[in-house]
């Protein structure tokens, strides 16, 4: 029998100048963690050592070990050092990550490479940095998050008995990647799904408790505009398992729905322009992608109906025209391909019109139903299908149209359980239509922010069943924040994500290539200089013009600044793709 550190709270973790012990604080017996800061060994020991005069530890309070990261000149443990309970999952707590911390370890390694410290210092730690404040992580120390609640009920008593980590769906495990060192020396960890929101409210007599949990997948996570599409394998960027969980009355019901981009190779590069170009990488891959991504949803969840959001022409419909030719060659009696203009249908406020788009798949959802449990825990429906929904982000018309979809769904569920009359509806209850617009609202927020870096767009219509004018200028502001974030910040923030989920393995080696370094143009190029640089010279030819009457001279230095600051702008337009902020550790297509 393995020895386990085993979590059920809080956690003491002990800092010696030669090691870290990580110490259960909820007076169990259970072992305790020793982590070597030498060499980044492990082992499970009974207690933590005496203390004396030369080993003086620091002691703090953490929340659970998220796992291990190994890079040039050492290995990093990544705790829990801040986290709050928000809810709970099939009536079992959920806390959340409010803080991270990379502690590093093995530091002490003989003769390390010079050019590996530097890179270490330079890139590397402003790297974990940024990783340290990753938002939207959801852990328990009870119930494996990762599985929906179906999928729990339908694992054999075997796999139940299995430790959690055993029974995790690796898609949505956040750490996955750093939990290797701790699997191979048979440690117990965390595991943080994405987003979680829940709310409880009474109908007449009877309380329902509402839980909306979103489950993120790592395969091909990053920012909104260095993460689009598909990659050879099928995996789709901002594909999120949305789950709406209902419990009342000792019933409990799910419904699960998802999103994803476009199924095929296609990526829009950031190049200072506010829209840059849509890109088709491949296109006669496009089919075979499309077939494997297809392939893999039936076989996690059954029957597929495709729900295609984007505009039908311009940029957006070359992607559309793309994707029914996919589709074409998959669709059949599991997978059924629907497209829907969002923008000439909805416009910017009727988004009441979806009830068009409702009437063209309600046999689906008919047909594929729900999950539903009685009060002896008895499943009487199970989902047979899932409704997969796009639009360019998979963010503000997804969300939307998911939360229509969920609405639905969730008054099919109460009239099932006989909550609900026949003709009764969620609006029928104004303090319950009200939570539930913000539940899916502030849903639809986090995982906008997650990918974007703001809040959803049209996020007013879910939060208040009507468009603003407070609602239309926040889009405007979002839409300007997205726009800097995607040409100035998400670059690095996309490197972060790909070192610690294990999508760029650090090459420990002195014989294996370094990161590239920046050449030319490329090395020099600095959009705030260059900005300033136009500016001033356009200043400059300003005052001299202003000037001409006491002198040709001025007249030709209004001109060189003029030409200047022309030249300069030139120079960024020409170029715009080197002067956003792109990802180091894979190079991008120039």
């Amino acid at each position: 029998m393995v020895s386990r550190l085993k979590i059920h709270s809080g956690l003491r973790l002990w800092e010696f100048p030669d090691q870290y012990v990580i110490e259960p604080t909820d007076g169990s017996s259970a072992s305790c963690l020793d982590i070597s800061r030498l060499d980044g060994s492990m082992k499970l020991i009974d207690q933590v050592a005496e203390c004396n005069s030369l080993r003086v530890p620091k002691i703090r309070s953490i929340f659970g070990v998220v796992g291990m990261l190994k890079l040039l000149a050492g290995s990093y443990l990544v705790v829990v050092t801040e986290s709050e309970s928000v809810g709970s999952f099939l009536g079992h707590p959920i806390y959340k990550i409010n803080s991270l911390k990379f502690l590093p370890c093995d530091h002490s390694l003989e003769n390390p490479h010079e050019e590996q410290k530097k890179m270490e210092t330079d890139d590397y730690s402003r790297l974990l940095s940024v990783a340290e404040r990753t938002t939207g992580l959801y852990f328990s120390y009870e119930i494996n998050l990762t599985l929906t609640a179906q999928r729990l009920h339908d694992l054999g008593d075997e796999s139940k008995l299995l430790p959690l980590w055993r029974q995790a769906e690796p898609r949505f495990l956040w750490n996955n990647y750093m939990l290797e060192v701790l699997i191979d020396n048979k440690t117990i960890f965390l595991n943080p799904a994405s987003r979680f929101h829940s709310f409880q409210t009474a109908i007449g007599r009877d309380i329902v408790d509402i839980t909306l949990i979103a489950r993120r997948c790592s395969r091909r996570n990053g920012t909104r505009m260095w993460r689009r599409g598909a990659d050879p394998d099928g995996y789709v960027a901002n594909f999120v398992e949305s789950e709406q969980i209902v419990r009342m009355n000792g019933y409990t019901s799910s419904f699960v729905q998802i999103r994803g981009s476009m199924p095929f190779m296609w990526e829009q590069i950031v190049d200072l322009t506010y829209k840059p170009k849509f890109e088709i990488v491949q296109p006669e891959e496009a089919a075979r992608i499309a077939e494997r991504h297809f392939l893999d949803l039936r076989k996690k969840y059954g029957s597929v109906l495709a729900v295609d959001l984007v505009n039908k022409h311009g940029g957006e419909g070359r992607l559309s025209e793309r994707f029914a030719g996919a589709m074409q060659h998959i669709t059949g009696d599991d997978v059924r391909y629907l497209h829907f203009d969002f923008h000439h249908i909805c416009g910017h406020i009727h988004f009441e019109r979806l009830a068009i788009l409702y009437e063209q798949m309600e046999d689906f959802l008919e047909k594929n139903g729900y999950f539903l449990l009685n009060e002896k825990g008895e499943k009487m429906k199970e989902q047979l299908g899932i409704v997969r929904t796009n639009c360019i982000d998979c963010l503000d018309r997804t969300n939307v149209t998911q939360s229509m979809i969920g609405r639905k769904l969730l008054e099919l569920q109460l009239k099932r359980i006989g909550v609900f009359g026949a003709e009764e509806t969620i609006r029928s209850h104004q303090n319950f239509d009200e939570c539930y617009k913000i539940l899916w609202a502030n849903h639809g927020d986090d995982i906008s922010i997650q990918y974007s870096g703001t809040p959803a767009l049209k996020g007013d219509f879910v939060r208040y069943g009507q468009r603003t004018i407070q609602g239309v200028l926040q889009d405007g502001w979002n839409a300007l924040a997205r726009y800097y974030l995607n040409n100035f910040a998400d670059g690095t923030k996309q490197d972060a994500i790909d070192l610690v989920q294990g999508h760029y393995i650090v090459a420990v080696s002195r014989d294996m290539a370094p990161v590239p370094r920046k050449r030319g143009l490329e090395a020099v190029a600095n959009f705030p200089v260059a900005l300033t640089v136009i500016l001033i010279s356009f200043w400059f030819a300003t005052m001299s013009v202003k000037q001409v009457g006491s002198g040709y001279k001025h007249l030709l230095f209004s001109l060189v600044w003029a030409g200047i600051s022309v030249a300069v702008a030139a120079l960024v337009r020409a170029n715009g793709r080197i002067f956003c902020n792109r990802p180091s550790l894979h190079k991008p297509r120039s």
